[in-house]
C-alpha cells in the first residue's frame, strides 16, 4: 500500500469513475478524501478504449489527490463480474521435516499446488480464497502456521476470469500512472463488506445497480456462490427517457436524477416539470407519472431477468433477502419495485460516511474497507501469486528482497500430490506474520442453494 495506514480503492464505472482515499484508524476504515469523475472509454462495465479509460482515471485521482492531501501511486482496483468462474480448488504438498513448524512458505507452496492446473488457457486468476487448512487429516484449521506434521492440504474457492478484461484494466490503470496493490471482483469485496455478518452467514443476494449494467451475487456461508451479469443499468433507463421524450440524453439524465421514481404507485399524475423537446422552441410539461412509467418499464425488464437466474439457482429463499446498492439503487420506490418483482425483503445500502453519503460509492468504499480487513493468512496466500501484492515484511533476515525471493521461487518445482521429493523453503526465514485465534466458520446451511460446483 502507499503508507501503513492508508488504503486507496478505484471503481472504474460506465458512467462514473470514483476514488475514495481512505485512512484505517483504529481498525477502522475513514475516509478523508475522494474523486468523482464522468467515466470514458467504458461500455457496460467493460473497458473498451484503454487511452482514453486512462485519461478519465487520471483525473479521478488528481481530483481525489487534491481533496485528501495524499499522493497517489497506487490502488485496490474492483473487476466487474462478466463471466468470471467461481469453483472450489484444493492442493496438498509433503512437508519435509514433520517437527518443522510450518512457515509462510509452506503456505505458498500449497496455494501454488491448489492453483496448478486449474486456470484455463484464456482465463487469469484474479483470487485464491482459502476456506480450511488440514495437517495430516485433521481440517477446520484457519491458519496452520507454527503448527507441525507431515502433510499440509488446502480447501478454497478459485476466482478466474476473462484474460481480455482483466488485461484492458490493468493497461488503463498502468497508463494513467499508477501501481496496482491488487484487483479484486466487485462483488466479493462488496460482498464482505457491505452485509452484515448474520447476513453473510444465513444468505443473502446483493444487487448492484451501475450504470452499464445490473450484478446479482449470491452469498452464503461467508462465501460469493454465485454471479449473474445483466448488461443493461441505469444508462438504459435515461436513453428510454430520452427517446420516449424527445429530450437530449444529458438532459433525461437530469430529469430522471431529479424527478424520477421507480415505482409508477409513488409518483404523481398532477406533479409536472419542464422538458426541453428537440426541434420544439418551448419546453413541454410531463408528468411524474409518465416519467415514472418510462423508468418501471425498463427496471421491470431488468429486475426480471435477474429474477429468473435467481429462481434457476434456487437462492430467493435465502433469509437475507436482498440488498440494493450502486448509483440506480438511490432511486425513490426502487425497494418497494423491486420486493414485488422478487417476492422478498429488500433494503437499500448507502455509505454513511461524509461525502460518500450516495449508492454509487458502495463500491469504491467496499475495495478500501475489504483490504483493511483482509486476514494475514490470506495475505500470505494472495502472495503465492500476485506480483502486485507485498507482505507488509518485505526483507528476510539475509535481506533478499521480495523479488527476489519469489524469482527463486518460480524456478523451484513445487511439491504436489504424493511425490516424496524433498524440497526447501524459500521463505523459511520471514518472520512470522502474528498468529490469528479465528476459527473457520463451517456451520450447516439452513439454506439448501443450488450446488454450482458440481
Amino acid at each position: 500500500m502507499n503508507d501503513s495506514d492508508i488504503y486507496i480503492g478505484l471503481d472504474i464505472g460506465t458512467t462514473s469513475i470514483k476514488v475514495i482515499v481512505a485512512q484505517q484508524v483504529d481498525g477502522l476504515v475513514s475516509v478523508i478524501g475522494f474523486g468523482n469523475e464522468e467515466s470514458a472509454g467504458v461500455s457496460r462495465g467493460i473497458i473498451v478504449d484503454i487511452d482514453k479509460a486512462a485519461q478519465a482515471i487520471k483525473k479521478t485521482i488528481s481530483q481525489a489527490e487534491t481533496k485528501s492531501g495524499v499522493e497517489i501511486s497506487s490502488v485496490v482496483v474492483g473487476l466487474p463480474a462478466d463471466k468470471i468462474s467461481i469453483s472450489h480448488c484444493s492442493g496438498m504438498i509433503n512437508l519435509p521435516d514433520s517437527s518443522q513448524e510450518i512457515n509462510n512458505q509452506d503456505i505458498a507452496d500449497v496455494a501454488q499446488a491448489a492453483i496448478t492446473n486449474n486456470i484455463p488457457q484464456e482465463r487469469e486468476l484474479i483470487d485464491l480464497i482459502p476456506e480450511e487448512f488440514k495437517i495430516d487429516g485433521f481440517d477446520q484449521i484457519f491458519d496452520p502456521r507454527g503448527m507441525v506434521g507431515s502433510h499440509l492440504e488446502l480447501e478454497g474457492r478459485i476466482i478466474t476470469g476473462p484474460k481480455t478484461i482483466i488485461h484492458n484494466v490493468r493497461k488503463a490503470v498502468e497508463k494513467a500512472g499508477l501501481n496496482i496493490d491488487m484487483m479484486l471482483v466487485s462483488a466479493e469485496a462488496e460482498g464482505r463488506t457491505i452485509l452484515s455478518d448474520p447476513e453473510q452467514d444465513f444468505g443473502t443476494i446483493l444487487i448492484d445497480l451501475g450504470g452499464g449494467q445490473s450484478t446479482a451475487a449470491v452469498i452464503h456461508n461467508y462465501e460469493l456462490k454465485y454471479v449473474d451479469v445483466d448488461h443493461e443499468g441505469g444508462q438504459f433507463i435515461t436513453k428510454d427517457i430520452s427517446s420516449v421524450l424527445g429530450t437530449s440524453f444529458k438532459d433525461a439524465e437530469n430529469i430522471k436524477n431529479e424527478y424520477g421514481f421507480a415505482n409508477v404507485d409513488q409518483a404523481s399524475a398532477e406533479n409536472n416539470f419542464p422538458v426541453d423537446i428537440v426541434g420544439k422552441s418551448q419546453p413541454e410539461n410531463v408528468s411524474e407519472k409518465l416519467l415514472a412509467q418510462i423508468i418501471e418499464a425498463r427496471l421491470d425488464q431488468i429486475f426480471g431477468r435477474l429474477r429468473d437466474k435467481l429462481v434457476e439457482a434456487n437462492a430467493l429463499g435465502m433469509p437475507g433477502g436482498i440488498v440494493m446498492t450502486g448509483g440506480v439503487s438511490s432511486m425513490p420506490g426502487i425497494a418497494e419495485l423491486a420486493a414485488n418483482t422478487f417476492g422478498v425483503n429488500v433494503r437499500i445500502y448507502t455509505p454513511n460516511q461524509m461525502g460518500i453519503r450516495h449508492a454509487s460509492f458502495a463500491n469504491a468504499l467496499a475495495l478500501v474497507e475489504y483490504a483493511n480487513k483482509m486476514d494475514e493468512i490470506i495475505k500470505v496466500v494472495r502472495s503465492a501469486f500476485d506480483d502486485n501484492f507485498y507482505l507488509e515484511e518485505p526483507l528476510t533476515e539475509e535481506n533478499e528482497t521480495v523479488e527476489e525471493i519469489r524469482q527463486t521461487r518460480r524456478e523451484t518445482p513445487q511439491v504436489t500430490g504424493t511425490n516424496e521429493e524433498d524440497h526447501e523453503g524459500i521463505f523459511a526465514s520471514l518472520k512470522k506474520l502474528k498468529k490469528h485465534d479465528k476459527k473457520s466458520k463451517k456451520e450447516k446451511s439452513r439454506f439448501a442453494l443450488k450446488n454450482f460446483f458440481e
